[in-house]
C-alpha cells in the first residue's frame, strides 16, 4: 500500500467506528500460529500499551471517584450542631484530600481525553497494516490456486490418455491371447502360460 493510498483510506475511515482490533479474537486468527510480520507486530504493540494505558486511567479514575464519596459521605455525617476540634480537623483533612482527588482527576481524565486519539489513530494504522497483508497474501493465494488448477487439469488430461492406453494394452494383451489360444492350441498355450504368466502379471 502506497502513502498516497494510505492517507486516502485514513481519511474514509475517520468517522468510522474500528473494533480495537487487538481485543478481537478473530483479528488473531488472520495470522497462523501467531506469525504477524515486523511492522504489525510493533502496532500491535502501540495499540496494547494505549489499552492497557486507558484501562489503568479508568480504573484510577474509578477509584478516585469511590474514595471521594466516602470522605464526602463522612463530612457529610460529621456535621452537627456541636462540632469538636477533632471532628472539624477530620473533616477539613477530608476537604483537602477531596481537592488533591479533584485535581488528580481532572489530570486522569485530560490525560484519557489526549489518549483516546492516539488509540484510535494506533488502531487505524494496524488496520490499514492488516488489510494490505491480507489482500496481498490472498493474490498470492489467488496466483497459486490458478497454478495448482492448471496443474489439476494437465494431471486430469494425463490421466485420462493413461487410463485409454491401459485399456488399450489391456485389450491388446487380451486379443493376442485369445488369437495364440486358437492358433496353437490349448494345449501348447499352457506350456507357455506356466513359464510367462508371472512376467505377464
Amino acid at each position: 500500500m502506497t502513502g498516497e493510498e494510505r492517507e486516502r483510506y485514513t481519511a474514509y475511515l475517520k468517522n468510522k467506528k474500528i473494533a480495537i482490533l487487538t481485543l478481537e479474537h478473530k483479528w488473531h486468527k488472520l495470522f497462523p500460529q501467531g506469525n504477524k510480520p515486523a511492522a504489525i507486530a510493533s502496532l500491535e504493540e502501540e495499540v496494547n500499551e494505549c489499552v492497557k494505558h486507558e484501562g489503568g486511567l479508568r480504573t484510577d479514575i474509578k477509584d478516585l471517584k469511590k474514595l471521594k464519596k466516602k470522605l464526602m459521605d463522612g463530612i457529610v455525617s460529621n456535621m452537627g450542631d456541636t462540632e469538636s476540634k477533632e471532628q472539624i480537623k477530620k473533616m477539613e483533612e477530608s476537604q483537602r484530600l477531596i481537592l488533591e482527588i479533584n485535581e488528580k482527576l481532572e489530570n486522569y481524565e485530560s490525560e484519557l481525553l489526549e489518549l483516546s486519539p492516539k488509540l484510535k489513530t494506533a488502531n487505524t494504522a494496524l488496520m490499514l497494516e492488516t488489510m494490505d497483508y491480507c489482500y496481498k497474501q490472498m493474490h498470492e493465494n489467488a496466483d497459486d490456486i490458478k497454478e495448482i488448477a492448471e496443474w489439476i487439469k494437465n494431471i486430469r488430461i494425463e490421466l485420462k490418455k493413461n487410463v485409454l492406453r491401459k485399456q488399450d494394452k489391456e485389450l491388446r494383451n487380451k486379443m493376442m491371447y485369445t488369437y495364440m489360444h486358437n492358433i496353437f492350441g490349448p494345449e501348447v498355450i499352457d506350456i507357455f502360460d506356466l513359464e510367462s504368466n508371472d512376467e505377464i502379471e
